[in-house]
């Protein structure tokens, strides 16, 4: 953990964006495991569990809730289009195609990026943009989606979630460059879920056996590790430099569901593999140039 507060920013966002993917991959693994439950009860207890980890670590350290009056808006900001890029996602998943689901909803690096330049200011350069557009490329090699939907609600839908979480991302980095602790941002980002899906898990609670919801518990465990890896991750770096390696996760992915189901990939997907890591080692070695060029 010392070594990790000594080391530069940017190194420490790719660890922990890296790390943010493997704990999103996992997440999914154990949402599959549950079975066919509705998308707003996933949802709940994926933010809950965040929520209650998130809410001890602020107790724990005597984190106050208090913000600076320019934070205020961000945050709830970050909260709302976090909560819609979740939903949108989980209601993609039950209706479209797992893989063209999945490739709509992996935009958010793109976006994030997008957004950056815009809000942020922060230049991205011709080479960063290919990079991380190579990368997009790679995911489509693994998923291979085929869109024969692709205009259809459903799939603009998952496209606007996929928009939003790159947004979400992006305020991220804003509240980080205020001061706003990371624990703040997850525990009111995952309580403004549970807010906000909560009533309709009333009224339309399914039942569960003890393994589901083990699942369901053990994805949420998952998604609070993601969500503390991958908001340190945008508070460290910028997503021009830290975002190509967020496509990570579809290579946890593949790995996870060799080991948990059996499946194995075919060529095009150990194509699409090999082009995401080629996109991360060029994108390390052109921030590496850069750094030593400026220094």
């Amino acid at each position: 953990m010392n070594k990790l507060k000594e080391m530069k920013p940017l190194y420490k966002g790719i660890i922990l964006i890296i790390s943010s993917a493997f704990f999103f991959a996992l997440m999914n693994m154990f949402v599959s495991l549950s079975g066919d439950l509705p998308s707003f009860q996933k949802s709940f207890f994926r933010n809950l569990i965040a929520f209650i980890f998130a809410g001890g670590v602020l107790i724990k350290n005597k984190i106050s809730l208090k913000l600076p009056k320019d934070a205020v808006t961000p945050l709830l900001l970050r909260s709302i289009f976090g909560t819609v890029g979740i939903l949108c996602n989980f209601y993609a998943l039950g209706v479209l195609d797992l893989a063209d689901a999945s490739i709509l909803n992996k935009m958010s690096p793109f976006f994030a990026v997008l957004f950056s330049t815009f809000i942020l200011k922060e230049k991205i350069k011709p080479a960063q943009l290919l990079i991380v557009t190579g990368a997009l490329v790679g995911a489509v090699c693994v998923i291979k989606p085929s869109f024969s939907n692709a205009l259809t609600a459903p799939a603009l839908i998952a496209l606007l979630g996929g928009m939003c979480a790159g947004l979400a991302y992006t305020i991220v980095r804003v509240l980080g460059q205020k001061g706003v602790k990371g624990a703040v941002i997850v525990c009111v980002f995952s309580g403004f879920s549970c807010l906000v899906t909560a009533p309709v898990l009333i009224f339309s609670y399914t039942p569960m056996t003890f393994k589901q919801l083990l699942f369901l518990l053990l994805a949420g465990l998952a998604a609070t590790g993601g969500q503390f890896t991958i908001t340190a991750a945008y508070c460290h770096a910028p997503a021009k430099d830290v975002s190509v390696y967020d496509y990570s996760q579809i290579i946890f992915a593949a790995g996870l569901g060799f080991i948990v189901f059996g499946q194995i990939p075919d060529l095009l997907s150990w194509v699409g593999y090999t082009l995401i890591v080629c996109m991360a080692v060029l994108m390390f070695v052109y921030n590496k140039r850069r750094d030593n060029s400026v220094g």
